[in-house]
């Protein structure tokens, strides 16, 4: 993603070899060279924000998730601790026979 963005690397820059005039280089071909590069920076200085702004928004993201894995434990805990209603098989009954009773219009 970021090197279709990107034009030019290190060692194109480094590399670059300017043609020599009568009175040094051309100052055209520099002002070209020169403007690629510009460009270039501005579009780091584009990447760098859209990142950083990505990196906020991941770590806000991170931050409320674990806000609520502890929420979540806490909760969890307190379900654990929580005695345990005992039922047995005539309470079963009993709550089965209610239903059967509301379901079916019967009394």
């Amino acid at each position: 993603m970021i090197q279709d963005r990107i034009l030019l690397t290190v060692k194109d820059i480094l590399d670059k070899e300017f043609k020599i005039d009568t009175r040094g280089f051309r100052p055209q071909e520099v002002d070209k060279f020169l403007d690629v590069i510009i460009r270039d920076y501005e579009e780091f200085i584009t990447i760098i924000r859209e990142l950083e702004t990505d990196k906020k928004e991941i770590l806000e993201d991170n931050l409320r998730l674990k806000q609520e894995i502890r929420t979540l434990k806490m909760k969890l805990d307190v379900v654990k601790d929580a005695p345990v209603a005992e039922i047995n098989n005539a309470d079963l009954l009993r709550r089965l026979s209610s239903l059967e009773k509301i379901i079916y219009g019967k009394e």
